[in-house]
């Protein structure tokens, strides 16, 4: 086994880095299989949740309200992984939202990784489903609050644990693989693209469900365009 690692989750507002949110992290830093140190937080999308993910995750608009923003976080959440390489199940989804968050705020984040989906798909084939929740089932291994970012990651390492118990002569428990994933920074919102983006609602009586203030420069010129192409100047 790799012996010193970080185990890590995150919950998001969709699935796609380039345009979702994370709304929470939970990490677990491992030495020879003892969590001795954790961060956990929650953070604010600035969007509004779609309310199949509050169904799944348990966390409401409400519970995020007053929480940072993650380019707030972003360097803690980088300082708590240092130099480690970083553990998840389908771990190149967390490290992607991550790096996208690192990239918005001028940051490098390369690493290599563990992936416990990965791992479970090659050695045990006959187990009829990999996902994390259904594999710690099938193991025996509590999962305490499924889909919320701290439980989950360490569901994750416990998971990694327990498969290389059960098959310690496989080459996959100490090889790290290298995550990659590619990421354009996001351009703030202009000042001229928000007092037009403020006037088109106020000419038109909309209301946006998203805050301004948050938006990016790409995002802000499809707002635009969609609220021309309907409502016209």
């Amino acid at each position: 086994m790799i012996e010193k690692f970080v185990a890590l989750d995150v919950e998001t507002s969709g699935l796609s880095p380039a345009r979702d949110k994370i709304i929470e992290i939970g990490m677990a830093k491992a030495e020879h299989g003892n969590i001795v140190s954790r961060y956990s937080a929650l953070i604010n999308p600035r969007v509004v949740l779609d309310p199949r993910i509050c169904e799944l995750t348990g966390i409401t608009q409400d519970m995020l309200k007053d929480r940072p923003v993650i380019g707030d976080v972003i360097g803690d959440i980088l300082d708590f992984i240092g130099d480690l390489p970083i553990l998840g199940h389908n771990v190149i989804f967390d490290y992607s939202f991550i790096k996208k968050a690192a990239v918005d705020v001028r940051l490098d984040f390369e690493k290599q990784g563990i992936d416990t989906l990965k791992i479970a798909r090659r050695l045990f084939p006959d187990i009829p489903h990999k996902g994390l929740e259904y594999l710690c089932g099938y193991f025996h291994i509590d999962m305490g609050r499924a889909h919320r970012a701290y439980d989950d990651a360490v569901s994750a390492m416990q998971l990694y644990c327990r498969m290389s118990e059960l098959k310690p002569q496989e080459p996959d428990f100490d090889e790290l693989i290298t995550l990659r994933y590619s990421v354009k920074r996001d351009t703030p919102i202009t000042s001229a693209q928000k007092r037009y983006l403020t006037g088109l609602a106020t000419m038109h009586g909309l209301e946006f469900t998203e805050d301004i203030d948050a938006l990016t420069k790409s995002k802000a010129s499809r707002m635009i365009d969609m609220i021309l192409s309907q409502y016209g100047r």
